[in-house]
């Protein structure tokens, strides 16, 4: 009972004063640069709700992480813990590439849309490639791009099959995937849990996967390149629960 609460105290606490601070920034016209307010309040906020949800926060392979250098970070999907986790881990510029409805939740829509993550309509071929397309640019531009190559939060902590929207955004800006595995979200908050466990979570860094000279046609082979990734991150150890 005394981590529900302090789950449904800090949730909506945290998204509000966070994600005030960047709609507030965006509306008086401050500029997106790297370690600027809107950087540091997704950042505070996934590390927040960390911390008062009592999960402790673990990075393996962390000296793969190179911040001066833009990349797409692919990672698998098993919790919401996974956004927090990355956002409060992952250096540099980073910008989540996620489904549209997240962009309508009160506050917290309003909030990612300011700081510029880009929203993607599945159901819409035409619209999902513009939306990669966007990120592309963004990406080219120094910001690192978040997706989660399933598409969707995983029922049963296994990796579902990949979405090829990731790989075919990591070709057309041209920098590297990195696999990125999140290991013991499941056990705290499989999808459809009200609140989350105590416990930790692990982000496993995978090598970079150089996507130079690639082309649109080499983005199945990629999307193999990075799975084989994943799951070798998978096997490395039973690792906390």
């Amino acid at each position: 009972m005394i981590q529900a609460l302090r789950y449904l105290t800090a949730l909506p606490l945290l998204t509000l004063w966070h994600g005030g601070t960047v709609i507030v920034a965006a509306l008086r016209g401050v500029r997106q640069v790297s370690g600027g307010v809107y950087d540091r309040a997704h950042k505070r906020w996934g590390a927040g709700l960390m911390r008062a949800t009592r999960i402790r926060l673990e990075v393996e392979h962390a000296e793969r992480l190179r911040p001066e250098r833009p990349c797409v970070y692919v990672a698998n999907h098993v919790s919401f813990i996974d956004i927090w986790a990355l956002l409060a881990a992952l250096p540099g510029t980073v910008r989540f590439v996620a489904k549209q409805e997240l962009f309508r939740v009160p506050v917290f829509g309003q909030a990612i849309r300011a700081a510029e993550h880009i929203a993607i309509d599945r159901a819409n071929r035409a619209a999902a490639f513009a939306a990669y397309d966007e990120a592309a640019r963004a990406v080219r531009g120094g910001r690192s791009a978040i997706v989660f190559a399933e598409g969707t939060r995983s029922r049963d902590g296994r990796l579902l099959p990949f979405k090829k929207g990731p790989f075919v955004l990591a070709i057309a800006a041209q920098v590297p995937v990195v696999p990125v595995l999140v290991h013991g979200a499941f056990e705290l908050m499989p999808r459809g849990a009200l609140y989350p466990r105590r416990g930790t979570v692990v982000l496993r860094i995978g090598d970079a996967i150089d996507t130079a000279g690639m082309g649109y046609d080499d983005r199945d082979r990629l999307g193999g390149r990075a799975r084989v990734a994943l799951e070798g991150l998978q096997g490395q150890g039973a690792g906390p629960a």
